[in-house]
């Protein structure tokens, strides 16, 4: 999520910096575009990074970052201008070491235990201007871009995860018992894991299309935002089945099954990388079928 605008668009010497010991494992990146009053709604946030001589110097907050508290540096989102707000945006590389750059505590979620979802605050925070992503007041249009390509990972993340857990409670079933008989041995169990699987493959064809796209060089905001819905949709409601296929063990913090269940709301990209409201409604701006649009589907 925090690497593809640098990758892209970053100079040399910022690719270097912050771009290299990413991709090595060395240091761990953040994205930092949410706010507490800015979501989905992107042009609204209010971070903003006055410009002084040669610097940047940053105010103002993130909320609900992935990584936020153990990130080692963050790809900020902040107003370099007073001008339109799609056009006065910049993406900036932040050391979270620099001065002023204050990491709130690790919030308890439901789900992701392992990922530090935090608040970030910044007061006064200097940073070099060459620290900047490509150019001035383009940080919006580089989002935009970048977000395709998370939304993009997001459902093909699903893929394994949930092929892994419909193998696992096939295997279960298969060996639990219950009246004479195997849970798997019911119709309705059978069926179901036949048609979640059915519903994989179905999303993989949707992936791997858009993923062939976006290597061919192509404006993926379609395909992405179609997969990202049909993923976060599907996701979000498979896990509760396979849960009660699995009975009592279904809702044990140590069967898989569980964790997919708690982390189905975000796992999916269903509430992170835009709700699935924001997605039908990205959709229907492409398709014309919104007030004042025509589309270009």
């Amino acid at each position: 999520m925090a690497t593809p605008a640098l990758a892209r668009f970053g100079s040399d010497e910022v690719r270097r910096e912050f771009l290299s010991p990413a991709i090595a494992g060395d240091a761990v990146a953040c994205v930092g575009v949410s706010e507490p009053g800015a979501g989905s709604d992107v042009a609204s946030i209010r971070t903003n990074a006055r410009s002084d001589g040669d610097d940047y110097v940053i105010n103002g907050g993130k909320m609900w970052i992935t990584n936020g508290v153990q990130a080692d540096w963050i790809c900020l989102l902040a107003n370099t201008s007073d001008g339109q707000v799609h056009r006065n945006k910049s993406l900036i590389c932040v050391p979270m070491k620099n001065k002023g750059v204050q990491v709130a505590p690790k919030t308890r979620q439901d789900g992701h235990a392992l990922v530090g979802y935090g608040a970030d605050f910044f007061d006064n925070v200097r940073v070099p201007k060459r620290n900047r992503i490509g150019e001035d007041g383009k940080g919006f249009t580089y989002q935009m871009v970048q977000f395709q390509e998370e939304r993009l990972w997001g459902a093909a993340a699903c893929l394994k995860a949930h092929e892994t857990i419909i193998a696992e409670t096939i295997e279960y079933t298969r060996n639990r018992k219950a009246f004479g008989k195997t849970i798997l041995d019911n119709q309705i169990v059978h069926f179901k894991l036949a048609e979640m699987q059915t519903e994989v493959e179905l999303l993989r064809a949707l992936v791997y299309r858009a993923a062939e796209a976006l290597v061919a060089g192509e404006d993926v905001t379609r395909l992405a935002t179609m997969a990202k819905l049909k993923a976060g949709v599907w996701v979000a409601n498979s896990p509760m089945p396979a849960c009660s296929f699995w009975g009592g063990m279904g809702f044990m913090n140590e069967t898989p099954v569980s964790r997919a269940y708690r982390d189905s709301r975000l796992d999916p990209r269903s509430a992170g990388g835009g709700a699935d409201e924001v997605m039908l409604t990205v959709l229907c701006k492409i398709m014309g079928t919104l007030p004042g649009t025509k589309g270009n589907a």
